[in-house]
């Protein structure tokens, strides 16, 4: 009987002791808490609040030892990421109806109010504490109506809130319109409450259950317009830029970085008047397919290569042979004698190591080498001559709008965060920019091919890509989280407008305008336009001969296509000895001569992308509607004891 009462007086002693050790937390949560929270709020005309917070709290020398603390937010974020800033002014402390000592200390969205003093601690017992503070910008202004939507006691409590209330009073003469309140921990929509009107008229809101910590009470009042000061425009645009001061820097480097380029556009980037535009049945004299590109762009590109390739191989310097849009380039052992002096530069550079180049990355050096020597001709013979690019001119703007998002980063609530971000979007930007850029060539060279396999090289790529797209969305969204969306879209403007002005400031000469618009007027012939006047001009005679010698300016042009239809007809009926009419220096899938429009896309995106891709080294609302929930609107915070 000895050994078996053993076991059960030692279950017994454990069982004690931790009942021993386990007791002083639920005494805790038991005798520690806040009995009664009273909230009355005054809203008045101007706008602002007046809120007087009667907190009754029962102390046990816990947490509650020399008074509470009272939490309160004055820095939000609205939809767009700005930052908003309410005043927040205390009138009057007390503690038991009698004045209280209280000092605030920043948070970090807002400020902490002690009430007490650091010395001087409270016996057991229950006490009254009074917040009488004031506030503005907490109202909502809708079409057909305003709105208080207020987070009464904050969520923010270590607290267990035995009983909540809130008393609205509006302004003289103004009525209810719509009413909701909403209970629970943060984004819930409990409705633990009752609602009616005191004898004086005023909307009281009153909890019907318990508030646990981390609970709390949240109400929405609707009245109609008119009743209370809305802002004005003006002053809307005042808060926005005294709270966001990134968006004052952002608009103030927008502005100045716009009124310089305007300027300088005025100064020297206006283009002469075109003259009058007719039909022209040649080209400019001594001008190649890859130099009526280069003027008429003021710019430099792969489909000028691609013209120029064409045309010499149309002059029988080389052959093009085509697989599905794999391409090869064979030198045909012609002498160069008909070639232009930028083709001849080209061609030294092209066929230097071999007769025969693969247009594949592997080869980049040889095709990158042969268009940088096209490149360098073109601009040595045109640039100046005929246009200016003014690019020396965007220096300044460039040194504007990198001060400009210094100033953006330093003045954003979070320096460090738009620091890293800042730095970690621009890598990821051109990294993705690079990636883009391959999606389009590959895509462009499987453009016009029926076979399958450049598509399904575009295919995999394109999701390669996507995960590094989904990244700079997400590095967008982030950035404009620590700056303000409106921050970053003025930014995202005065990037823009360095590539925008690079374009505007481009300006032909007077003798290059010319030259432009007898372009325009051989673009005019090569695109069927006005085809009925054309006629009465006379034109060439449609030959396979003028097909080809004029097909290397239209794509330079970029009307290859209405060039080729222009000629469906004649090339289909161009047959010798019963044999279909083709070109001799091109061989390959895509040529069909009832269906010429296939091969212009071959040569004009396919082959383009192709020169490309060979040249780059591989690898390279509203509360009161129902719509609310606990937590939202203004006000909130929290709470504890010290």
């Amino acid at each position: 009987m000895k050994n078996k009462s053993r076991p059960v007086f030692l279950i017994l002693v454990i069982a004690l002791g931790l009942a021993v050790l386990w007791a002083p937390a639920p005494l805790q949560a038991a005798s520690e808490r806040i009995l009664d929270f009273k909230s009355h709020l005054v809203i008045h005309p101007d706008a602002s609040l007046t809120v007087t917070e009667d907190i009754t709290v029962r102390s046990a020398k816990q947490e509650i030892k020399r008074g509470i603390v009272r939490e309160f937010p004055t820095t939000y974020k609205d939809p767009l990421g700005n930052t908003v800033k309410v005043d927040f002014e205390v009138e009057e402390v007390l503690l038991n109806g009698r004045r209280e000592p209280y000092h605030i200390k920043p948070a970090a969205n807002g400020v902490k109010v002690y009430i007490g003093q650091k010395d001087v601690f409270l016996e057991p017992g229950v006490y009254t504490y009074t917040i009488k503070y004031r506030t503005n910008r907490q109202l909502g202004y809708f079409q057909d109506f305003d709105e208080l939507y207020w987070n009464v006691t904050g969520h923010g409590w270590t607290f267990r809130i035995d009983r909540a209330a809130a008393i609205i009073e509006l302004p003289p003469g103004a009525k209810v319109l719509r009413h909701a309140a909403y209970t629970g921990p943060q984004g819930a929509r409990g409705q633990d409450f009752r609602v009616h009107y005191d004898d004086r008229g005023h909307l009281v809101f009153t909890t019907s259950r318990a508030l646990a910590p981390g609970q709390g009470l949240t109400i929405a009042v609707s009245w109609p317009k008119g009743v209370v000061s809305a802002p004005t425009e003006p002053e809307k645009l005042g808060f926005l830029l005294k709270d966001n001061l990134s968006i004052a820097a952002a608009l103030a480097g927008l502005v100045l970085v716009l009124v310089y380029y305007l300027f300088v556009w005025l100064w020297v980037g206006r283009d002469p008047a075109p003259g009058t535009i007719i039909p022209l049945f040649m080209p400019p004299q001594g001008f190649s397919p890859a130099a009526v590109r280069f003027v008429r762009r003021m710019d430099f590109d792969h489909k000028a290569v691609a013209a120029i390739m064409v045309d010499m191989a149309v002059k029988g310097y080389l052959n093009i042979k085509e697989n599905d849009g794999d391409f090869i380039l064979q030198r045909t052992g012609a002498a160069p004698s008909a070639l232009t002096q930028d083709e001849t530069g080209m061609a030294a550079k092209l066929f230097a190591l071999s007769p025969t180049v693969d247009m594949k990355s592997e080869n980049h050096a040889v095709i990158q080498g042969a268009r940088e020597a096209l490149k360098a001709s073109l601009k040595k013979a045109f640039e100046k001559s005929y246009f200016f690019t003014h690019t020396g001119y965007l220096a300044p703007g460039i040194v504007i709008t990198l001060l400009s998002a210094g100033a953006i980063i330093l003045t954003s609530p979070d320096k460090f965060q738009a620091a890293f971000s800042s730095l970690w979007l621009l890598i990821w930007t051109v990294a993705c920019g690079a990636l883009g850029l391959q999606v389009y060539r590959r895509w462009q060279a499987a453009r016009g091919h029926s076979g399958i396999g450049k598509v399904f090289s575009a295919l995999g790529v394109t999701l390669f890509a996507l995960p590094f797209f989904a990244g700079e969305i997400f590095g967008l969204w982030f950035f404009a989280s620590t700056i303000s969306l409106v921050a970053m879209s003025l930014l995202g403007v005065m990037v823009f407008l360095t590539p925008l002005f690079y374009y505007l400031l481009k300006a032909p000469t007077l003798t290059g305008r010319k030259i432009m618009d007898q372009i325009e007027g051989f673009r005019l012939y090569l695109s069927v336009a006005e085809q009925e006047r054309l006629n009465l001009l006379k034109p060439p005679e449609k030959t396979p001969q003028l097909f080809e010698k004029y097909l290397p300016y239209a794509l330079a042009l970029d009307v290859e296509n209405e060039w080729c239809e222009q000629f469906a007809g004649v090339l289909a009926q161009a047959g010798v000895g019963g044999q279909a009419y083709s070109p001799t220096w091109y061989s390959g899938s895509s040529w069909d001569p009832t269906r010429s429009s296939g091969f212009a896309s071959c040569l004009g995106d396919s082959f383009a992308g192709a020169i490309a891709s060979s040249s780059t080294p591989p690898g390279s609302t509203s509360g009161s509607d129902g719509g609310g929930s606990s937590g939202g609107g203004g006000g909130g915070g929290g709470g504890s004891g010290w």
